[in-house]
């Protein structure tokens, strides 16, 4: 391929072309070629081995490989045609870069690994190297898309896994406070439900015997109860076998422990003939009005879940029923494994059906309190290490700039850096742009500035 820069270089040392020259064409002679179209050129007139004339060409005859006519240098002064030629617009190259699109830049013109030229970059046609130009007919024919980014209040959905587990203020736990004979147990174990009140053993005790019996002559001699009471209330008696006494006014052979609550027992840890020290738990019972889901939340998300925010549960064992609860804890720790923080969930449970350890599935419902900046999901393109939208700067020009985004709501995301409000980022054929202005490139300009001119 013929270096015409350089033979155009010596054209202008070149002298006057002789007066017997041919000129088909219009314009002055820039240099001279072989005859039968060999490779071989020259700046002067010259003859081939066998004396033949090499033949001119003329400025009009030359060839010229730019996108546009105007953009060729004429020779200021000069006619084509019998017209004046207008002069040329000349384009300052602001740089070079890579024709496969690799981030490389260069301040002057050279080859790649492959032989092929670096592409040169206009000033003014490439906005500092950044914007991607698409001719406005294939923008047509791809079906590209833009939005405007709104400032909007943006309601998220976060669906999460989790287990339903008892909720540890409601377990209560059943012990003596003194020395005990467990004389009977009623006919219940793990798993069986019961109700506040009902009797869960018969024992004897003898100091509850000794606090029972004096409790039963303050009431026969009429005199103030109130101490003696107390002191049974401390001894663990409920207020039922102590209005037994009062009524009675006679202490029974063995006293009735009664369940302090509805639920299920969860544990049971005593039989008839064995004895109890204080403090030994005999019984413990789970209140399952209110359960809890815990849920493992991924840190990246954790932006989309608040204390009281709504939740909708469901479960397995209920197909097609929801129940709303509460988000009341996040947990403040970071999982250094999973990367994930606990989520607790407080649901309603009345009609006794949620089951500790039974797989539910929460959908919680949470929004940005201000209106923030946001754009359409789609307008993201995520590529791995960074968030990147394109600018719809209008005349077929897109601008790819760097985002970091918050909330990512089920139609739009967040955006924190990057965008303001009433720009315009493109929502469909992202991908096309990318190719056709080849990204890496572009972004390539945004961070390595330092590389060019």
């Amino acid at each position: 391929m013929p270096d015409f820069a350089a033979i155009r270089l010596l054209m202008a040392e070149a002298p006057a072309v002789a007066k017997d020259a041919p000129s088909p064409g219009g314009g002055r002679v820039i240099y001279y070629r072989h005859p039968d179209g060999a490779p071989a050129w020259s700046a002067k007139p010259a003859k081939t081995s066998e004396g033949r004339n090499f033949v001119p060409v003329l400025a009009s005859q030359d060839i010229s490989f730019a996108d546009k006519p105007e953009a060729r240098q004429a020779d200021p002064g000069m006619e084509e045609a019998g017209s004046a030629r207008a002069p040329a617009i000349e384009r300052k190259i602001l740089y070079y870069r890579n024709p496969m699109g690799l981030p490389d830049t260069s301040k002057l013109p050279k080859k790649d690994s492959m032989g092929m030229d670096y592409i040169p970059v206009y000033e003014g046609a490439a906005d500092g190297g950044s914007t991607v130009r698409v001719p406005l007919g294939k923008l047509q024919r791809t079906g590209v898309r833009t939005a405007e980014v709104t400032r909007e209040r943006l309601p998220t959905k976060l669906s999460i896994p989790g287990i339903v587990m008892l909720d540890d203020r409601r377990i209560h736990s059943v012990s003596m406070r003194s020395d005990s004979f467990i004389e009977e147990v009623a006919s219940v174990t793990a798993g069986s439900r019961v109700k506040a009140g009902d009797s869960l053993f018969r024992f004897y005790s003898r100091e509850v015997a000794t606090a029972a019996s004096e409790y039963a002559n303050v009431v026969s001699g009429g005199g103030d109860t109130a101490g003696s009471a107390l002191r049974l209330r401390n001894l663990g008696m409920s207020d039922r076998a102590i209005e037994t006494i009062r009524r009675d006014r006679k202490v029974p052979p063995s006293m009735s422990f009664d369940a302090p609550a509805d639920g299920i027992i969860i544990e049971r840890a005593t039989t008839p003939g064995s004895m109890a020290e204080p403090g030994d738990i005999l019984f413990r019972i789970a209140d399952t009005r209110e359960m809890w889901i815990v849920a493992d939340v991924p840190e990246s998300q954790l932006g989309a879940v608040a204390v009281g925010a709504t939740a909708t549960v469901t479960v397995s064992a209920r197909p097609g029923v929801a129940v709303r609860g509460t988000v009341e804890l996040v947990d403040p720790e970071i999982r250094d494994r999973t990367r994930t923080a606990k989520v607790r969930i407080r649901i309603p449970n009345a009609d006794g059906t949620l089951l500790p350890n039974m797989f539910a599935i929460a959908e919680i419902s949470s929004g940005q309190p201000n209106p923030v900046v946001s754009v359409p999901n789609d307008a993201i393109v995520d590529t791995g290490s960074r968030r990147v939208v394109f600018i719809d700067k209008g005349e077929g020009r897109f601008e790819p700039r760097d985002i970091e985004v918050g909330v990512r709501g089920a139609q739009r995301t967040e955006v924190t850096v990057g965008l303001a409000a009433g720009d315009r980022v493109v929502v469909s054929a992202n991908f096309l742009i990318d190719a056709e202005s080849n990204l890496n490139s572009a972004l390539s300009a945004l961070t390595a500035g330092d590389e060019q001119p």
